[in-house]
């Protein structure tokens, strides 16, 4: 039973993960939802734009490899402001992208730093959530912020066009990325770790440590340099590690593909491009909300019933595998509406982030807090390879048919991966690590 006079300031530090990751987001759509009129600007096809994007998720991929492992050597706080720092100066190098003799190159750069700073968000979230948690609320804190996700992709339809028609599609790149800055401020003077911060009395604290105390183990002090006591290579020896990095890459490029290529499917299928299209994508994250949060709390209903975190999370994550089949149904129903592709599409973004609030916190379940970040950063390469494979294929896939006149048949193909990424994922998974075992490092 908690203490009514606890304090609850692990909730603030939840919202500030919550508002980096709504900006993290909202700096990776911006692109996406401007590929229409930069696309007719710059002649791009779209495996030139799969190129671009391409290029993000592969700089995101080998970022990811270094950034977590970053985050653990320099700690949460400079790990984090660093992070956010690089990626929002990423994201306002875009504006000036076309100032380079190849506006792929140009864009492909942008992307680039982007990614690098990007690439920290997760690992430093992660971590955060592992120092300021119990592991039985990891997965609903961790569906929080990373409802962020959902957020910055709601606003980013409204916002992006209409900045865009207003002042010019450079403004978009330079308003957007701006905002990290803002939030940097709030972070340095907000964060500090547990053991130091004064507005977490002596009830939050130990709230926060009640598995050790709950196992009768000593309270385990958690420090900036911790990071620094465990080499890169040990990670690599732990099937932990590779079941980790797996459901990763089967799954990462799911929600990118819906991230940078729904507002051109939108356009291929309906003609819908600028402000016709933000209220069906807002509207389609807007729901993905649910599966954010709903999917972190999920996994509360199995532990109360006696599984332990791991086992409960595993058979919350094996049902959540399921809902993303009803993306089957898209290339069938949305021929009379669009709003049966919003629908469908939208379940199956859902899924993703229940998947994602979940899988993320299986880290912290089985490693201890000195290496979630690097572990987080290893998994996070391995998505963003298979993010990488999923958007430049993509793009060859949908000029070849685009070609024959048969468009819809390349998203039909793309429609079926989305939908089955996630049984596989989990099939593997738990063959990889059937029972919960945590490692001391």
């Amino acid at each position: 039973m908690k203490d009514v006079n606890m304090s609850n300031y692990r909730w603030t530090i939840c919202a500030l993960l919550f508002f980096a990751t709504t900006i993290n987001y909202l700096d990776r759509q911006v692109l996406s939802l401007l590929k229409p009129l930069l696309s007719k600007e710059f002649g791009w096809t779209d495996s030139d734009y799969g190129t671009i994007v391409g290029v993000f998720s592969l700089a995101y991929a080998f970022s990811m490899l270094f950034a977590g492992r970053v985050v653990d050597y320099l700690g949460t706080k400079a790990g984090y402001a660093w992070s956010i720092i690089l990626w929002s100066i990423g994201a306002i190098l875009h504006a000036i992208a076309h100032l380079v003799p190849s506006s792929i190159l140009g864009f492909s750069l942008g992307r680039t730093v982007l990614a690098v700073g990007e690439s920290g968000n997760f690992p430093a979230a992660i971590k955060t959530t592992a120092e300021y948690f119990p592991k039985k609320d990891r997965a609903l804190a961790t569906g929080v912020f990373n409802s962020g996700a959902n957020v910055g992709a709601i606003l980013a339809p409204i916002v992006v066009p209409w900045i865009a028609e207003k002042w010019g599609w450079q403004w978009a790149f330079i308003g957007i990325g701006a905002i990290g800055f803002i939030w940097l401020i709030f972070w340095l003077f907000l964060y500090e770790i547990p053991s130091k911060n004064k507005k977490v009395n002596p009830s939050e604290y130990e709230y926060i440590h009640s598995d050790e105390i709950q196992q009768h183990e000593p309270i385990k002090v958690e420090r900036e340099d911790e990071g620094k006591k465990f080499t890169y290579l040990q990670c690599f020896q732990y099937k932990q590690t590779w079941a980790f990095a797996f459901g990763k890459f089967m799954t990462d490029g799911v929600w990118w593909f819906y991230l940078f290529w729904l507002p051109a499917y939108f356009d291929a299928q309906y003609g819908m491009t600028g402000t016709s299209i933000s209220m069906p994508i807002a509207i389609l994250y807007t729901i993905t909300v649910i599966g954010s949060i709903g999917g972190g709390a999920f996994p509360q209903y199995f532990i109360n019933k006696g599984y332990n975190p791991y086992d409960g999370r595993m058979k919350a994550m094996l049902i959540i595998a399921i809902f993303p089949l009803v993306v089957l149904l898209t290339p069938y129903l949305s021929q009379y509406s669009y709003w049966y592709a919003v629908g469908l599409i939208a379940i199956g973004a859902s899924a993703h982030q229940a998947w994602s609030a979940n899988i993320f916190t299986t880290v912290g379940d089985m490693f201890p807090k000195k290496a979630i970040a690097t572990i987080t950063g290893i998994g996070g390469m391995a998505g963003g390879i298979g993010s990488f494979l999923l958007s430049k294929g993509g793009g060859m896939l949908f000029d070849h048919y685009k070609a024959s006149g048969k468009i819809s048949t390349g998203y039909s193909i793309m429609f079926v991966i989305c939908a089955v990424a996630y049984i596989i994922a989990w099939v593997v998974m738990k063959t990889l690590v059937p029972k919960m075992k945590p490692i001391e490092m």
